[in-house]
């Protein structure tokens, strides 16, 4: 039986982007839904370790199209080869994860394939007219609940941080090699890629975050915050208000007009939980707040919450880290 679920994987620095590992999972759920099975898509040149990881995540198979044209990412090679695929292959889904890559060539990929789209999915579930599918609407302030009309194949990508990341499964995938068009030809060149952050750390890859929101009062008490991810061995993020006024570079915002992060543990300090905060954090494993609200909307997401005054508890916190280290 052939996959009527593709998931389209992405590579970052010649591995596997962690964000691939939550398309992987939310693409295996839709191929359980339909009853069917999903492969996995792996684009890029010399990626046979990639592939072989991939191939261990739960998927049925690992279509792989290894070329040195695919080496670096510009989108027209990387349309041509995936329409090439689907043409050959046939699915009717294809899941992409959401990241500023996918987002620059899947409108290629669904204008050439006649496609729908449907774009940073946070879930779906099926009911008795077919797929509901759930998706933010105004910077993440609402949720919408959408249904696709009419037929054809659908481009799906799905919201950093909406699904638990694949693990290595019991069973192995089989790796076919797609060649896709004899000659791909790319119609601009990289010369380089910088990171807007500059040196800074990439949130969406930290296993542990110390969120501090408008609570801490200003820039000269930040050093709290610094203190205790540094017991902790966390990275800084930010609601908002602290970006805005400037006690923390723009990289360091959390939530709809910033990062989407899915850490191990997330701890809120000072944080209220407005609806644009929770939509960065709202996939993370374990959150703890901190807030001397008791109805502060933190709480109504936090797995453990503590009502204090930040500037007692925080301390605390610390000390007891740095004693137990």
């Amino acid at each position: 039986m052939s996959s009527r679920v593709w998931i389209v994987t992405q590579l970052r620095d010649g591995e596997l982007h962690p964000a691939s590992r939550e398309a992987i999972v939310a693409g295996r759920a839709l191929a359980e839904a339909l009853g069917t099975t999903a492969d996995a898509v792996v684009m890029g040149s010399a990626v046979n370790e990639v592939a072989a990881g991939v191939a261990s995540l739960g998927v049925s198979a690992v279509r792989v199209a290894d070329r040195a044209e695919l080496g670096d990412y510009v989108p027209g090679p990387y349309t041509e080869t995936l329409l090439a695929g689907v043409a050959d292959g046939g699915p009717e889904f294809l899941v992409f994860p959401h990241t500023y890559q996918s987002v620059d060539y899947m409108a290629r990929v669904a204008h050439g394939w006649g496609a729908a789209v449907l774009s940073e999915v946070v879930s779906f579930a099926p009911d008795d007219e077919g797929l509901a599918w759930v998706r933010p609407i105004l910077e993440g302030k609402l949720q919408a609940r959408v249904r696709l009309r009419g037929e054809g194949p659908v481009v799906v990508s799905v919201q950093s941080g909406a699904f638990t990341p694949a693990e290595a499964a019991a069973e192995t995938a089989t790796i076919e090699s797609q060649s896709g068009p004899a000659e791909l030809v790319a119609e601009r060149e990289l010369l380089g890629i910088e990171d807007a952050g500059g040196d800074t750390v990439d949130l969406s890859a930290a296993n542990m975050i110390v969120s501090v929101g408008r609570g801490i009062g200003g820039p000269d008490r930040m050093s709290l915050i610094e203190d205790l991810a540094a017991a902790l061995g966390a990275e800084i993020g930010a609601s908002r208000p602290v970006i805005d006024n400037g006690w923390l570079p723009r990289d360091r915002q959390i939530g709809s007009s910033g990062q989407t992060v899915a850490p191990k543990l997330y701890l809120a300090v000072g944080i209220s939980g407005a609806i644009q905060h929770l939509v960065g954090m709202k996939g993370s494993g374990c959150t703890v707040a901190i807030n001397k609200d008791p109805g502060a909307p933190i709480f109504n997401v936090s797995d453990y919450g503590i009502v204090g005054d930040l500037f007692e508890v925080v301390p605390a916190v610390t000390k007891a880290l740095q004693e137990s280290a």
